[in-house]
This record gives structure tokens, C-alpha cells and sequence, in this order.
């Protein structure tokens, strides 16, 4: 059999047992498949069939080499005298992109590397050596103060706070998904980069070649799915607090909200407003009457959205059933308690169809159909009470083969319910995030991440890198989730500090555990239900915090119109909506390097003053624009680094080339 066959639009390669399948996969992108002793296979974890009709590949095959062009990129694989095959990547201009690293010479490196596990599948190892002086960023979600991140060693898994999301955009004018959700590693070293994945049956990857990051951007979101339209409510500003506990309450905050005439679009019921993990409603005797609450907050023109976790409690009424049906993570080993908080539970199995649409009918039925079409997706990494991959399998696969897949999954469950109902322009809060997420409406905040500056200045680098890999509808809990204090002048500040930024992220969302805690709520047979934090209301905070605080809603409020073609931008585009400056500025060499400050879509610079007690700081305004200070309107031109001013109620924000002129002194 010859080496080298082309078989319709697909470059087939053979050598020592081991097939390579490489084929288009969209506009200027090539997918390769690779397994040893068998036949590879088109998964469908993330990757879409694509669609338009680019034109055909030009396959090219002689003695001893082939290659594949397609539109802007092409891949040359050679064969290596007595040790198999080596591929390369070429730009449209013939330049190398990076290749399989060669063997040393004497040293016997593979490039594709199968460790042998008993069941079938392999340890899978990939190897590409890369160019001096390259910047790489994406990856998903990472609790670092890194943007760039080169030299970086990541855990290929999802944690409370960390989104893995295996794509990366080089500035060397690539970008690459790890097309496989097995548990891994990746390192981006100086001379070479591996991936490397727990238990696969293959090695499965996508490049593609452009000469922007928006035109990378747009390539990965036509293979892995663009995210909807942002709904109006999404544009607005968003309440929640742990938590609130009763129907009243909730109430009571939504209408002194409208009393003091500060705008609001979204409140949120956090989790154990439900009797058991499991029984998917709320509990009667909190909330007597979900359509009535719904109902009221409906005329306040306000959405309410609703916190669903995976977890079945050992005592919910659905438990029995879902386990005799096989609908739950299955517990290889030990005790089949896979997490404990406010009790025993386990976790259904969102890779199972049914175990889906087990779910959704109970949340439609109790919530759905009630008025509430939004929901909160908690703990979707999922957080198991120890992170033992090997001890977990789903309908689809070992733990250690699929478990990154999970939140997807748990997105598409509810995304898939609600469009059976015909609603439009879904979206979701959701803990986790992989490649894919975004088309079921995913909007992924950070996770229950510390009160502090440093925890602070992480989430500016996890957002911006979760916009690049393909993932733009993004938020944090405004101050951080763990602790803080609403009477502790120090955390006043920071929580200022963040909120101002809040304004200036896809969605505007406060949250939070605040202290100290509240007093344990009982139910009136005596039991105790889950405790709820302080108050976390924009009042809560004293009156200096209190003005800027709805200053910056208000601003949020004229910078709607603005958003939302932001919004439309990822929708058809794939465009994040935070924007490392490197993504509106490719060709300035700083603008690869800044991590402190953003675009807020094409016009909108972000600059958070990050630091406690900084009254002002350093910015950097690209070149090839004039920049007006949204707050002065003072004007600046480009080209150059400026130390702008930052009392507590500023945030350095300009504008470029006057865009938006009627916001500026609006605050």
C-alpha cells in the first residue's frame, strides 16, 4: 500500500502501522487525525462540520513526500529515513508556522508519541518545534497573572475557577485547538511545545493560518460554533448576592432598586433555594409562589435568573430514579458520594442524551414554565469533592478520556431545552467553559475566586485570554466571590475598583459571599437550611462607594447601544468582546506585551487601576489614533505611554478616534 493516497479532499498518509488523516476543516484551516493500529475517527467534541463551500484542497504526493493546501495554509509531511513521518505548517507566504520536532539525531525523538494502556487506548504525546520570540495566548481560563503564555505549563483540566479550553492564537499568525476533552498537559517551552493527553484513542487537532487574530478568531468560530446573540437583558446590569433566601427578599431588593431609580436588568436566586440538590424546584416554604414572584418582577421589567447544580443528593426524590437508569456519573471505585456540601450527592451524567433531557424537563416544568428563562449553571467542571479523574466515568467515556467535555454538555442540556421551547438569543451563566461552549450560549464567569488586588489583576488576564479562545461572553463575581467585608474601608476600595471595571466586561454582574455571615435560617420543622452572607446591594457599601457605584450603572446604561454591536461583532464574527490590545493593534510590537488594559470592542480603552491605594497609573495609547480620556475629555495623540490620573471614582478609559463623543464627562 502506497504511503502517501489522496482520497477525495483528504491526504491519507501510512507508515509502520500508524494512518494520518489530514483534510480542510473551513476557510484557511486543516485538520489532522493520527492513531497507530487503527482506523482514525472524525469525533465531533467540538469541531462542527463546516460550511460554505471553500474550494477543493490542492494534495500534492510524490516518492517520498506530500502536501495539502488550503486556502492560506499548507502542510508538508515528509518521510524520515527509518523513523516514520514529520509534518510542517506553512503561512500563505511560504513561511514556516512551527513543525513536528525531529528526531535529535541520536536522541530518537518522536514526534508522535503512543504510550500503550491496557483497555486499548494511549498515553498520547505531540511534540512541535516553534520559532524565537513567538507570544501565544488563549488557552481558556487560569488563576496567573500571565496574558502571554509562553513558558507556561497547564494542566489540560477543569477546576472551581479554571476553564480549560485547549486553543491557542500565536502571534507568529496561527491558531490551534487540541481537539480532544481527555485529561492532560500542555507546555509552551521556548524551543518546542507538548500536549500531552491521560488516555485517547488519537491524536486530533485543528490549525489555522490568517494574517490577523480576527481573522483566526472568525476561522475557529465557523469550526467550533459562533455564539448567539447577546439578549437586551445581557447588556444591563445583573444583582445577586449569596444569598437570597426567601421570595421576599428577593423582592424587597428588586423594588428598592426601582424605588431609588438605579437601573437594573437581571436578579439572581442563588443555590439551595431548592430542598434537596436533585429535585430541580424551589422550596415551598421560602417560596410559596414562583409565578407570582416572576410575575411581579416582570412589570419592574426585570428577568430573574435561577441556579441549577448537577449534583442529586443521596436523599432527593429524583435520585433513586436517575440512578436505576443509569443517568449519573458512574463511581468506579469506593464510596459513590462524589461531593459534599450542604450534603451527599453525585453528579448527573450531561454526556448521556437522557440523563439531558431527564433534567431539563424537570427544570421546565418548575422553573421554565413558571417565567424563568435563564439559569444559572453552577458547578459545572464539575467539582468533585476530590479531583481523582481516574475514579469517574460517563456514557461516553472514562473521566480521564472525556471529563473536559463536561460543561458543554451541561451548557447544551439547557440550551437545547429552552430551543425546543422557540426562544431566541439564549444565554446561560455557566462555572466551566471547553471549546464548543460558546454555540450553546455559555456565559462563563471566573468562578468563586478571592476579595483582593492580586486575585483582581488575574481575572483581567483569565478574561482576556477566554475571549481569545473562542469564548467572548465572559464575567466575574464584581469584588470576587470568597469573603470581604462591605464595612472594611479597604475592601470598599477594591470592590470600587472592580466594579468600575465591571462596566467595562461583557456582562456587568455583582455577587458575592460577603461578611460576616447571616444568621441560620430554620425551617419551621426546626432543621437548619443553608447559611446566606451579607448584604451586597450597591447601598451596602456607604454612601461615598454608593455614588460611583450607580454612576458607572448609569454609564453601563449609555454605553448599551455600543455593546450590543460588540455583541453582534462575536455573534457573526467570533470577535471577543474584551480585547487584548494586540487583537485592534497586530502590527505595534507593545501591544503584544501590555496585560493591564483592553478594548472594549473596536473604540473602548480599558485601563482598571489594579493596585490598592493607586491614584493613578501607566497606559499605553497605540499608535495611528487619537485618544480622548473619557472622564476630561482631554485628548492625546497615539504613540505613546501616559501616566493618567485615577482618583477612586476614575477608571482610565479613552476613546479612539471620537467615538462615542456624547459619553464623554458622563460619569
Amino acid at each position: 500500500m502506497a504511503i502517501f493516497e489522496k482520497k477525495k479532499n483528504t491526504l491519507i498518509c501510512r507508515f509502520n502501522g500508524e494512518t494520518i488523516w489530514i483534510l480542510p476543516w473551513g476557510n484557511n484551516s486543516i485538520r489532522v487525525i493520527s492513531t497507530l493500529m487503527g482506523k482514525p475517527v472524525l469525533n465531533d467534541w467540538a469541531l462542527i462540520q463546516p460550511d460554505g463551500n471553500p474550494p477543493d484542497p490542492v494534495i500534492e504526493i510524490n516518492d517520498d513526500s506530500a502536501a495539502l493546501t488550503a486556502g492560506k495554509i499548507r502542510i508538508h509531511v515528509k518521510k524520515m529515513r527509518g523513523r516514520g513521518l514529520e509534518l510542517a505548517f506553512y503561512n500563505r507566504k511560504g513561511e514556516l508556522l512551527f513543525r513536528e520536532r525531529d528526531s535529535g539525531g541520536a536522541l530518537k525523538q518522536k514526534a508522535r508519541k503512543y504510550s500503550p494502556l491496557s483497555g486499548g487506548d494511549y498515553k498520547i504525546s505531540a511534540f512541535f518545534e516553534t520559532g524565537a520570540g513567538e507570544h501565544l495566548y488563549g488557552m481558556g481560563q487560569y488563576q496567573q497573572e500571565f496574558l502571554d503564555l509562553k513558558h507556561c505549563n497547564l494542566e489540560l483540566a477543569h477546576r472551581n475557577s479554571q476553564a480549560s479550553v485547549p486553543f491557542v492564537l500565536s502571534s507568529f499568525g496561527y491558531g490551534f485547538l487540541w481537539h480532544n476533552p481527555s485529561i492532560g498537559e500542555v507546555s509552551f517551552g521556548e524551543n518546542y511545545s507538548q500536549w500531552f493527553s491521560e488516555c485517547s484513542a488519537q491524536i486530533d487537532y485543528w490549525v489555522t493560518s490568517g494574517d490577523t487574530p480576527r481573522e483566526i478568531l472568525s476561522a475557529y468560530a465557523d469550526a467550533t460554533g459562533h455564539v448567539p446573540m447577546m439578549p437586551e437583558y445581557g447588556l444591563g446590569f445583573w444583582q445577586c448576592k449569596l444569598r437570597y433566601w426567601n421570595q421576599e427578599q428577593l423582592l424587597n431588593v428588586a423594588r428598592e432598586y426601582k424605588k431609588r431609580n438605579i437601573p437594573i436588568d437581571v436578579i439572581v436566586c442563588d443555590f439551595f433555594h431548592w430542598p434537596h440538590m436533585g429535585d430541580f424546584r424551589f422550596e415551598e416554604e421560602f417560596f410559596p409562589d414562583p409565578k407570582a414572584m416572576v410575575e411581579e418582577l416582570t412589570k419592574l421589567d426585570i428577568k430573574l435568573m435561577v441556579s441549577v447544580w448537577p449534583q442529586i443528593d443521596l436523599k432527593s426524590e429524583s435520585y433513586a430514579e436517575m440512578r436505576e437508569k443509569g443517568l449519573l456519573v458512574h463511581t468506579e471505585r469506593g464510596v459513590i458520594i462524589q461531593m459534599r456540601f450542604g450534603g451527599e450527592s453525585v453528579f448527573f451524567d450531561a454526556t448521556n442524551p437522557e440523563a439531558r433531557e431527564y433534567v431539563w424537563q424537570k427544570c421546565k416544568k418548575n422553573y421554565y414554565s413558571n417565567g424563568i428563562h435563564i439559569f444559572w449553571l453552577d458547578e459545572a467542571e464539575p467539582e468533585y469533592g476530590e479531583y481523582d479523574f481516574e475514579n469517574y466515568r460517563y456514557s461516553m467515556g472514562t473521566a480521564l478520556q472525556v471529563s473536559n467535555i463536561y460543561p458543554q454538555m451541561y451548557s447544551r442540556t439547557f440550551y437545547e431545552g429552552m430551543e425546543k421551547e422557540n426562544q431566541q438569543n439564549i444565554v446561560n451563566l455557566v462555572r466551566c467553559a471547553w471549546a464548543g461552549s460558546q454555540r450553546y450560549g455559555a456565559l462563563v464567569w471566573s468562578g468563586d475566586v478571592h476579595c483582593d488586588f492580586t486575585t483582581f489583576r488575574r481575572q483581567l488576564c483569565a478574561g482576556l485570554n477566554m475571549g481569545i479562545a473562542g469564548i467572548p461572553w465572559w464575567t466575574t463575581d464584581i469584588g470576587g466571590f470568597h469573603g470581604g467585608d462591605p464595612t472594611d474601608p479597604g475592601f470598599r476600595e477594591l470592590f470600587v475598583r472592580w466594579f468600575q471595571w465591571g462596566c467595562f466586561c461583557p456582562v456587568m454582574r455583582l455577587h458575592g459571599d460577603r461578611r460576616p455571615t447571616g444568621n441560620p435560617v430554620f425551617r419551621k420543622d426546626g432543621s437548619i437550611s443553608l447559611f446566606t452572607g451579607s448584604d451586597n446591594e450597591v447601598w451596602s457599601y456607604g454612601p461615598e462607594a454608593y455614588e460611583i457605584l450607580v454612576r458607572y450603572i448609569r454609564l453601563r446604561e449609555l454605553l448599551k447601544p455600543y455593546t450590543r454591536e460588540i455583541m453582534r461583532d462575536a455573534h457573526e464574527n467570533g470577535a471577543p468582546v474584551m480585547r487584548p490590545m494586540f487583537f485592534e493593534f497586530p502590527g505595534e510590537h507593545e501591544s503584544w506585551l501590555v496585560k493591564d488594559q483592553y478594548m472594549f470592542g473596536p473604540d473602548i480603552l480599558v485601563a482598571p487601576v489594579m493596585e490598592a491605594a493607586a491614584l493613578s497609573r501607566k497606559v499605553f495609547l497605540p499608535p495611528g489614533a487619537e485618544w480622548t480620556e473619557l472622564h476630561s475629555g482631554k485628548k492625546y495623540s497615539g504613540g505613546c505611554t501616559i501616566t493618567a490620573e485615577a482618583p477612586l471614582e476614575v477608571i482610565p478609559v479613552f476613546l479612539k478616534n471620537d467615538a462615542l463623543k456624547e459619553i464623554i464627562g458622563a460619569i
